[in-house]
């Protein structure tokens, strides 16, 4: 018998000062037996980053929501789409392939990528000249220092404060806080 997803909940509360976008997001989050809390919590956080998305492309009027993931490679991490059903954000997590990258760019106006891992530069330079072709594609490194402790704020049920200003994010909860920068490769 396969074993089930593990599912948590999240209230999250995001002041993004940088686009006057205030709001409170009740979400599931289901996580893949295969993910770790990491990639999981780095969900979350793109989910926070682009959340100001769903006013500026959609005027309020859309779907912001964590896609079957691992569970389905078709499928986005993290997606926003809009009231007539066009995929306006496809998200991924960690270090995608570009076959799968280049089909969500047919697929939606804008794709963004957050890498996090130890890994990430190896990745980049192996597949950043296949990438650069692709005009609606965006490359997102989250420092894996700031990811790992972004596990460390995973739990069944949270409750979790996001405040992005001056291009930093800061999430907290219960259990701590993280700062830090995304760094923009592409």
């Amino acid at each position: 018998m396969a074993t089930k997803a593990t599912i948590f909940k999240a209230q999250l509360q995001i002041a993004d000062i940088d686009h006057g976008y205030y709001a409170e997001h009740a979400l599931t989050l289901a996580r893949h037996p295969s993910e770790t809390d990491e990639r999981m919590m780095v969900r979350l956080a793109a989910l926070a980053i682009q959340a100001h998305q769903m006013q500026a492309l959609c005027r309020g009027d859309g779907t912001l929501a964590f896609g079957a993931g691992l569970s389905d490679p078709d499928d986005p991490d993290v997606s926003l789409t809009d009231f007539s059903g066009r995929r306006r954000l496809w998200i991924e997590v960690g270090q995608p392939d570009g076959k799968p990258l280049a089909r969500a760019c047919s697929k939606a106006d804008a794709v963004l990528v957050y890498c996090f891992h130890g890994a990430a530069e190896v990745w980049w330079k192996g597949i950043a000249a296949q990438l650069s072709r692709f005009e609606r594609l965006q490359v997102w490194r989250i420092p894996s220092a700031a990811s790992q402790v972004l596990a460390q704020l995973a739990e069944r049920s949270m409750q979790v404060q996001a405040t992005l200003q001056d291009g930093s994010v800061a999430l907290s909860s219960a259990q701590g806080c993280v700062l830090f920068e995304p760094q923009r490769w592409k």
